[in-house]
């Protein structure tokens, strides 16, 4: 079960809200990339950046020099993830709406320093992204390492939203000679396409063809 704090209670829509923590992960394991909130220079700022999860800890990475990863080191910051999965069209625009799953993480991240964990966080993240490739790549170097910034989440204090089903319109408006109902969005890979200088012979690999 998710944890409910004040920051975490919805004030409106507390019909679509869910508790269930393996929602939250299913939240977050499909989706590519989130987005980071943080203050920088007394100033919001918002990032979109790549994401891992193990267990119950999200992790994400970025260069050192990154102003929004040096900003959210052992600081308060908010991560969400959101999928769009239609548009509700009703009969009133005022009832028009979205389908969508989304997650709302608060908590102080920390700067992972710890070799191993930075590259189990890192593993994560590859992953994330393509399933497989972090075996098949050639792994961060210590130059890299050294560039790279990995900050961990804590899952603990998050909060997850889910509508689905069609428009709910005014018992008045049922009878306009209006069409309703819903645009499904589907998100699909396409075909993977070779590196214009990638050497003959090389075929794509099965976890990339998987993506497809």
């Amino acid at each position: 079960m998710l944890s409910t704090t004040p920051r975490t209670t919805l004030g409106r829509s507390k019909e679509r809200g869910s508790t269930d923590r393996n929602d939250l992960h299913e939240v977050l394991d499909n989706g590519l990339i989130c987005h980071l909130g943080v203050v920088v220079n007394g100033c919001p700022m918002v990032v979109p950046t790549g994401y891992g999860r193990i267990g119950e800890t999200l992790y994400l990475h970025g260069s050192t020099g990154a102003r929004s990863l040096r900003a959210g080191e052992d600081t308060e910051v908010c991560v969400t993830v959101t999928h769009l999965d239609g548009i509700v069209l009703a009969r009133s625009v005022f009832h028009h709406s979205v389908n969508y799953r989304s997650a709302i993480i608060y908590g102080r991240a920390r700067l992972v320093t710890d070799r191993d964990e930075r590259l189990a966080g890192l593993r994560a993240l590859t992953e994330q992204l393509a399933p497989g490739q972090w075996d098949y790549a050639r792994q961060p170097s210590r130059k890299e390492l050294a560039a790279t910034s990995v900050l961990a989440l804590s899952l603990e204090e998050a909060s997850v939203k889910i509508r689905r089903g069609g428009p709910k319109d005014d018992d008045e408006d049922y009878e306009m000679p209006v069409w309703a109902g819903v645009l499904p969005l589907v998100t699909t890979w396409g075909e993977p396409e070779p590196d214009s200088v990638l050497p003959e012979g090389i075929e794509t690999p099965v976890h990339i063809l998987r993506r497809e």
